[in-house]
């Protein structure tokens, strides 16, 4: 019986045994099932971008040991469902082969022919069909489309940029074959490009097209015409051709020479210069610029006016009001169009401001019209520039010439205007210059500068005390407007140099008024020749 006992015990122990061992068995086995959302198709909120959750709470353990989790995102009119399921790859689902089914992650892709709009996505981690993404929606098909479409362009872009600069080699070139000819180098108003020495295009009417970082032009300095305080400048001969000699064959210039410390100055006047946008028969003809290395040197070249300045030609002529209308509505239309934001024809254009406008600044052509000349101190009133960049370009310009807010450094910095008003005041001052040496308004007195009571170069605390504090402005005699043309031009004066920056005229304005006048003058003239007529037939009746 002991040994019944035993043998029944030993047998137990053998079963409870094999027991544990399938037990552990069939749990290593369910272990391998794959643990996918499982749910059928449900409602969703997903618009089909980005990431979404699918919502399904229920997670099930797959039937098989190959299966993968699938989700499907399907929309059909306003109808937008999920479906999530355990799926063997190697079979078909909906038609359809899953292809992404090694993946970490479920990442959509849309499948066309279903009925509806269609996306599935296959992944084979445990529960990874929960989290899906649509961020990888663009297919094969469609990069390549996309990189068909923008070869061509890419193709012309290089045949354009290549052509351009063959052509560009070619004039210079050409250019310089003539040059060395001794053919005469062209003032035309074509428009060359120039390459200055940081790689940017300076426009010119200069049309040799010389590349002016490795040859310079051939000047011959003249005599010194003026001296500022950053430059001087020189009346110069351009030869225009080796084999010439003496005076045949050279070009009349101006060479506004910089010394290497004033670089700052050469840079801004070089660079307002050099916007194709600015030339202006009322602005200064620029021509090149040049960094002479040899001399330590930086040269602007422009046009020469033997004139010379607004200020010295008052100082030796008296003009009549023919000469005081064309020297003044010239400046009003050169400032106008220095502050307008287009060209002449149409065309987009930044504003700029001269910010130093005085008699000594402008200069008197030919024809006794006006140019703008001295740009160092101009400012391009670009749009993009912020507040503190305005601020850092500091209270400039000459203290006899500035605007009250700019002598008590209060200009208004969120408005670029501010800027073109403060020049208004200076041009207003030069206007008073000129009618005070035009014989209309009857006795001339020996020219005098705008607050000629202040001593020849008054500092900005004396002018503060003038023009803020004693609200001072230069003197306007009544014998002045006894003309009814320089009395309209007084009233222009008077607005233009008001305290209240805003209540200013455009130069814009300013222009449009001398133009008003002309042509009332002309109606004058027409209205006084028809007068004389019947005079002049009665007086024949009488004889």
């Amino acid at each position: 019986m002991e040994l019944l006992r035993v043998s029944l015990l030993c047998w137990g122990l053998v079963l409870f045994g094999g027991v544990l061992l399938w037990e552990e068995a069939e749990a290593s086995i369910l272990k391998l099932k794959r643990l996918c959302k499982f749910c059928d198709v449900r409602a969703t909120n997903c618009n089909g971008k980005g990431t979404c959750k699918v919502g399904c709470e229920i997670t099930s353990i797959c039937p098989h040991d190959n299966d993968v989790c699938v989700s499907i995102w399907r929309k059909k009119d306003d109808n937008v469902t999920f479906d999530t399921v355990c799926h063997n790859p190697a079979q078909k689902l909906y038609g359809l082969v899953l292809e992404d089914y090694n993946n970490s992650e479920c990442q959509m892709k849309e499948r066309h022919g279903m009925g509806s709009q269609f996306f599935i996505c296959s992944c084979s981690e445990d529960e990874c069909n929960e989290h899906i993404s649509f961020n990888a929606n663009m297919d094969s098909q469609v990069i390549a489309v996309i990189l068909v479409s923008l070869v061509p362009l890419l193709v012309m872009a290089v045949v354009v940029i290549t052509s351009f600069y063959c052509y560009r080699v070619y004039r210079q070139r050409q250019a310089h074959s003539r040059r060395k000819k001794g053919s005469p180098l062209d003032f035309s108003d074509a428009h060359a490009i120039i390459i200055d020495d940081e790689g940017s295009d300076s426009s010119s009417t200069h049309a040799n097209n010389l590349n002016h970082n490795t040859e310079l032009l051939p000047i011959e300095l003249d005599v010194q015409v003026g001296k500022g305080r950053f430059a001087e400048v020189y009346k110069a001969k351009l030869k225009q051709g080796s084999s010439v000699s003496e005076e045949q064959g050279f070009e009349t210039v101006a060479i506004k020479i910089f010394a290497y410390e004033e670089y700052a100055s050469w840079k801004n006047e070089k660079d307002i210069f050099s916007d194709a946008d600015l030339r202006h028969e009322n602005v200064l003809h620029f021509l090149t610029a040049e960094e002479r290395k040899a001399q330590r040197q930086y040269w602007l070249i422009t046009a020469y006016q033997p004139r010379g300045n607004l200020q010295e030609y008052l100082t030796r002529h008296v003009i009549d009001w023919a000469d005081l209308w064309t020297l003044g509505s010239s400046l009003s239309r050169g400032v106008a169009h220095l502050h307008s934001d287009h060209t002449s024809c149409g065309r987009y254009k930044v504003p700029i401001a001269h910010r130093d406008i005085k008699s000594s600044n402008i200069l008197v052509k030919s024809d006794l019209t006006c140019c703008l000349c001295d740009f160092g101190l101009a400012l391009r009133l670009d749009n993009t520039l912020s507040v503190d960049e305005l601020a850092n370009s500091g209270q400039v310009g000459t203290a006899r010439y500035m605007a009250p807010e700019v002598l008590e450094s209060r200009i208004n910095l969120e408005n670029i205007e501010s800027f073109k008003q403060a020049d208004v005041y200076s041009m207003a001052l030069v206007l008073w210059e000129i009618i005070s040496r035009c014989s209309a308004i009857g006795e001339v007195k020996e020219y005098e500068p705008p607050f000629g009571n202040l001593r020849e170069h008054p500092c900005v605390e004396s002018m503060k005390d003038s023009v803020l504090r004693d609200r001072g402005r230069p003197e306007i005699p009544n014998s002045w407007i006894n003309h009814s043309g320089i009395q309209t031009v007084c009233a222009s004066i008077e607005d233009c140099w008001d305290h209240d920056p805003e209540a200013r005229l455009t130069a814009q304005c300013v222009a449009e008024r001398f133009d008003d006048m002309e042509y009332l003058d002309k109606l004058s003239e027409r209205s006084d020749s028809e007068e004389k007529i019947p005079e002049e037939i009665c007086v024949v009746d009488e004889k």
